[in-house]
């Protein structure tokens, strides 16, 4: 049955909206008979199985439907599908499968989507299980060829090996053979103990290309006959488009089109991207800046402070009674402490800006675009062009930076599509300029949260309540995850029991809810999402209730974990790195800080000191427990980046509103963490199998409050609104 007879555009886009996310709850792949079957040489390049292409000079193609942005997952995957495949690394490279393709293959890559920390821990299994199959199938041409059982035959390194009688077959002599071999119906994979590939610190496949400039990212893309468009849409949330004078600016240099995008913006097209950027600069333009146009950062604060007092709220986490047991401790004059904290909306900022090039024709529309979600990025292609999915196919590059502005959101690929549309025939290459890219994205919600406590005479924890007042992610981009009215995603690490990240304290009476109060600027997942913040409000406020305890936090968080001892397990490997039973050297000082998320189990122990006003972060001991670790040098890596991340958010990372619009334009407002100013990060990996959590961000979560708690030691002050480019340091 043809793509066109057997899904519709509209199915496509609709049943396709439940994997767009980093968060796409119970979301499981099978290990379908047609992922191990050859297909006809007409439909692709001859192949053993989905996964695994090997070509006459022993070159092993390993197919990746995940993507690529520097986290290392194209190479992870690799390795794990290499490992069960006992091919010869030295002879890997990778390509990814287009998301049309997959569709026709009845989705036999799984998914696409590369979010949340997902990208291995999602697919580990099956992209295993294809190495497996394709190694059966390799061994079995062999054994057919020799005439001999398969059985007495033996795969490494790309060869394989009659035992008795020591005769050897490469793997490139036998593919094409292989590929009609009868794919097994069952696949048993090797215990981790015995990888050789995977679980080895390997250097990244994509290393040599990024460095000599060969790898080709959206930015840099060219096609024959290729134009180019610079795009402007009203800078106000929720502003539209009411004219413009093309007449003004056509007969510039270079300029082929100026053109309505959609009902928010307007671009130029033409020879070069700075020809229609300055094009579109002189466009006098007028928008309609609709109802939000005077609304400003602290119209936002008062809305969240209103829910921070609410009677009603989602409630995340609840035992015993906590509110009775606070108002009783009140009472009897105990002691209650309380604290508001606060975070700011924050950018993603990618390196690369948003872009994507389209042709398009009556008949066909293609997309080049770097996309954390090709099935995403296809599902809003087709529904942009007006024509059926079978008629439009997307082609994945790697990214400059994702962090979850390009998984959910495709807003710069329908544009891409819409301007294409009105130059048939004509590749255009839409890139945002770095001022669009600020103006509009997806931001990190704001939130603030109030936490109170109660301690009894012996200095234990005897209720916590945490109120969280903000934005709700899946109320804006995917109402359909939400849980009776709840967005479940806002508990991030506070929750009881998930397996995803649950809070590491046993508190007899406990209480974490959310009033949900939703400002007109657009949210998104941004890289560790709601883990973030969380982190601040719950590590920062057990600091402040040892020190009320008057017990060293260490031990006072001892005590509150005994029941959870993989979070223990990490922060005690973190506070040991760091030295915290000995004394620092004079004038530094030093702060803890844990969570789970992700699946993974953090922590991490910061030294600072403070002088003259002035912040230096010295180290960094980081902890992880991920389950199992396919890379560790790549894990290494990803902790170290995810720092720079956190770090960046605590110190300098804020996006504030004013006249219904971002203030922050440029990297000249919005700051991050210089070279100079990265500490020394050490990092220490404890695996404990049993699991697969995810690597990229859990760790950007501890950054801020071990740094917080250390800052504390050092000034007694405690700072609980981010980032501390606002304080004062003393």
């Amino acid at each position: 049955m043809s793509i066109n007879q057997s899904v519709s555009r509209r199915n496509f886009i609709v049943g396709s909206a439940a994997t767009l996310g980093g968060f796409s709850l119970g979301f499981h792949v099978p290990f379908p008979a047609a992922a191990l079957a050859q297909e006809p040489a007409s439909t692709l390049p001859p192949e053993i199985n989905a996964w695994v292409v090997v070509k006459p000079d022993d070159t092993i193609v390993v197919r990746i439907a995940r993507s690529e942005m520097g986290q290392g997952t194209l190479t992870g995957l690799a390795q794990l599908v290499v490992e069960e495949l006992e091919g010869d690394w030295s002879k890997v490279t990778t390509e990814y499968p287009a998301p049309g393709e997959n569709l026709k293959r009845n989705r036999v890559w799984g998914s696409y989507s590369t979010g949340g920390s997902r990208g291995i821990r999602d697919s580990h299994e099956y992209v295993r299980k294809g190495g497996a199959a394709a190694r059966h199938m390799l061994v079995a041409a062999a054994a057919a060829q020799w005439g001999v059982p398969a059985s007495e035959c033996a795969a490494a390194s790309s060869v394989i090996t009659h035992t008795p009688s020591g005769r050897t077959l490469r793997y490139g002599e036998v593919a094409e053979a292989a590929g009609r071999q009868t794919p097994p119906a069952e696949v048993p994979l090797k215990d981790p103990k015995d990888w050789k590939i995977a679980g080895k610190p390997l250097p990244r496949l994509d290393t040599v290309e990024k460095l000599t400039g060969k790898q080709v990212y959206g930015a840099d893309l060219k096609l024959p006959g290729m134009l180019n468009a610079a795009i402007k849409a009203c800078p106000v949330f929720g502003g539209t488009l009411v004219s413009f004078e093309a007449a003004a600016v056509e007969k510039m240099p270079g300029v082929k089109k100026v053109v309505k995008v959609d009902d928010r913006s307007v671009a130029v097209v033409a020879d070069t991207w700075w020809r229609a950027k300055t094009a579109l600069d002189a466009l006098p333009i007028t928008w309609d800046e609709g109802p939000n146009k005077n609304l400003t950062s602290a119209d936002i604060r008062a809305m969240l402070a209103e829910g921070l007092e609410a009677q009603d709220a989602f409630i995340g986490n609840s035992q015993g009674d906590a509110k009775a047991e606070l108002a009783r401790v009140q009472a009897a004059g105990g002691k209650v402490i309380s604290a508001t904290y606060a975070f700011p909306y924050q950018n993603h900022a990618t390196m690369e800006p948003m872009n994507s090039t389209a042709l398009y024709t009556a008949d066909k529309c293609e997309v080049w675009v770097p996309t954390q979600n090709g099935e995403s990025s296809l599902a809003a292609v087709a529904e942009a062009a007006g024509l059926p999915v079978g008629q439009c196919e997307v082609y994945k590059l790697h990214l400059g930076g994702g962090f979850g502005r390009r998984g959910n959101f495709q807003d710069y690929v329908r544009q891409s599509v819409h301007i294409a549309k009105q130059m048939p025939g004509i590749p255009i290459k839409l890139l945002w300029s770095r001022e669009e890219d600020m103006l509009h994205g997806a931001y990190h919600p704001t939130t603030q949260a109030k936490l109170t406590g109660a301690l009894d005479e012996e200095g234990n924890l005897t209720a916590l309540h945490l109120r969280i007042s903000g934005q709700s992610i899946l109320a804006h981009v995917r109402p359909e995850g939400m849980q009776g009215g709840m967005d479940p995603v806002v508990f991030q690490g506070l929750t009881a029991s998930l397996p995803e990240g649950h809070l590491a304290y046993t508190v007899p009476n406990l209480l974490i809810d959310h009033a949900m109060r939703n400002p007109p600027v657009p949210p998104g997942f941004w890289r560790g999402v709601n883990l973030n913040q969380n982190a601040i409000y719950v590590e920062c406020f057990i600091d402040e209730l040892a020190h009320a305890a008057g017990a060293e936090p260490l031990a006072f968080r001892r005590k509150l974990m005994a029941n959870h001892p993989k979070h223990l397990a990490v922060l005690e490997a973190a506070a040991n790195g760091i030295g915290w039973d000995t004394p620092p050297a004079p004038g530094r000082f030093r702060g803890l800080g844990q969570i789970m998320g992700f699946g993974s189990y953090v922590a991490a122990a910061a030294e600072v000191s403070v002088e003259d006003g002035e912040l230096s972060i010295h180290r960094i001991v980081a902890a992880t427990d991920p389950g199992h670790v396919v890379n560790p040098a790549q894990v290494e890596r990803q902790v170290e980046g995810s720092f720079v991340y956190g770090l960046s958010a605590c110190l300098y990372g804020e996006c504030t509103v004013a006249g219904g619009r971002m203030e922050q334009e440029n990297f000249d407002t919005y700051e991050v963490l210089r070279m100079a100013q990265m500490p020394a990060v050490e990092t220490i990996i404890l695996p404990s199998g049993g699991f697969w959590g995810g690597v990229g961000e859990p760790t950007i979560a501890v950054a801020a409050p071990a740094v917080l708690n250390a800052l504390f030691a050092a000034t007694g002050k405690r700072y609980r609104t981010m980032p501390l480019k606002n304080h004062e340091l003393a």
